[in-house]
């Protein structure tokens, strides 16, 4: 069968096997529309059913999560594990909390984590969890209570060797302590079967500014082959996150200026540039909108709605808010005001259709699974000193993070010329996940 033939016909499958699971349907046609070029050079793809077994994961896990809540009242939640592909080393992807969480948007993560941990070089196969539990407005005992139940099934399924979650959206560090603790009542045991944990207790330097720092790191590094910095420009980020929170401090400290972050409800514009110490205060110990930062900074304004973001004219725009975020209107004006670059710090925030406006400008786009790929990164290297009983130092974490960025850039950059499109760095960074898991799984036979 023709490769183009082939992605389609398996493209339709997995539309007719996973039924209304948008997000998922989305990831994987997007993937599968640049790997014809791979399927033309290396037919042992197509006679092995490479194609076939990368899209269907591995395992798909879907549990009751009975719990109590402060009034004595019996909760039930639903949470998910989908264990995509195994085939570079152990399962590794977060654990999202959050009330949109179903098995589509799991499936979507996992997909994609596949390619991500590909491109970092560490022996990491991809999947991803989580629940439809909301964190927000519960007490501590309230999300013990669901952690220790959540974990009291996961356990079954999970471990150092096995399969390795760490955080995503609604998963932070109070989280990860009451699922480690569980985990470790459960099976009696200590061991790196988390990531994200406290730095007393195994946790990495640099793992919650990972993301976000590689993500800078990575625009510098594309910013530098055109002969440009970052000093002096002006960027535009979105969400409030850890993501875009210490995306925004890596610019400052290398002399750029962020004149936008985002909540759900809106976004706030600072001509002067945004000040990380106010947000970091409304946000992580005041936990107030992002609304509340222009009662101290009288320069800046708040406007409701998340997209108006993407019309503050900016010389480079990080999206790092959710999936989706930035259409095809958004990206025609970014183009329009002159924007040079686009680097994903959210997992798909970007649409199809936007992308195909920046890859028929002078725009460059990073895509998520290379850009954002710093936080997995760094889970990987907390999953070395954990093996090793040893703890990095920032300096150790900082530069290893900074080194498997920049390798990245130049590894989907090459891809990308390699199969005759140099500058689409969505082709080049999934057929540089995509050959050396495929390969990998050659190797390995049918399984």
């Amino acid at each position: 069968m023709a490769p183009h033939a082939l992605i389609d016909t398996v493209y339709e499958k997995v539309v007719q096997r996973n039924a209304g699971e948008l997000e998922f349907h989305q990831a994987v046609k997007e993937v599968l529309d640049t790997l014809a070029p791979v399927l033309d050079r290396r037919p042992e793809y197509v006679r092995a059913g490479i194609l076939e077994r990368f899209v269907e994961p591995e395992r798909q896990l879907i549990f009751r999560i009975p719990w109590q809540d402060d009034q004595g009242q019996c909760r039930v939640n639903r949470g998910f594990r989908v264990q995509f592909n195994s085939a570079l080393g152990p399962f590794k992807g977060g654990l999202r909390f959050h009330p949109s969480v179903y098995l589509g948007i799991i499936k979507f993560l996992g997909f994609e984590q596949v390619l991500k941990n590909s491109l970092t070089g560490l022996t990491m196969g991809g999947g991803e969890g989580g629940s439809d539990f909301d964190p927000k407005g519960k007490s501590d005992g309230e999300v013990m209570r669901f952690c220790q139940s959540f974990m009291t099934e996961l356990q079954h399924h999970i471990g150092p060797d096995t399969d390795i979650p760490a955080g995503d959206i609604g998963v932070g560090s109070r989280e990860i302590g009451y699922l480690f603790g569980q985990y470790k009542r459960m099976r009696n045991e200590f061991t790196g079967v988390l990531t994200g944990k406290g730095l007393d207790w195994g946790g990495s330097l640099m793992r919650t500014e990972a993301t976000g720092y590689g993500l800078v790191y990575m625009v510098q590094e594309a910013l530098q082959a055109q002969g440009k910095g970052l000093d002096g420009l002006t960027v535009s980020v979105s969400g409030a996150g850890h993501v875009a929170l210490y995306a925004a401090e890596k610019i400052q400290q290398l002399g750029g200026k962020v004149v936008t972050l985002s909540d759900s409800s809106g976004f706030i514009y600072d001509p002067d540039g945004i000040k990380l110490d106010t947000v970091k205060r409304l946000k992580e110990v005041q936990r107030q909108r992002i609304r509340a930062y222009v009662t101290s900074h009288k320069k800046a304004r708040y406007y409701e709605g998340c997209r108006g973001v993407w019309g503050v004219a900016c010389d480079v725009a990080l999206p790092c808010a959710t999936q989706n975020e930035l259409d095809e209107n958004s990206a025609r004006t970014l183009v329009e005001q002159g924007c040079t670059v686009v680097g994903e710090g959210a997992n798909m925030p970007t649409t199809p259709e936007a992308i195909a406006v920046f890859h028929g400008s002078d725009t460059l786009f990073l895509p998520g699974k290379a850009a954002n790929a710093g936080g997995v990164a760094v889970s990987g290297l907390e999953m070395v000193q954990n093996s090793q009983r040893l703890s990095w130092t920032l300096e150790k974490a900082d530069k290893e993070l900074k080194t498997i960025m920049k390798r990245i850039y130049h590894d989907i950059r090459q891809a990308a010329r390699e199969y005759g499109c140099p500058g689409n760095l969505v082709l080049g960074a999934n057929i540089a996940g995509f050959v050396k898991v495929a390969d990998t799984m050659l190797a390995q036979g049918i399984v």
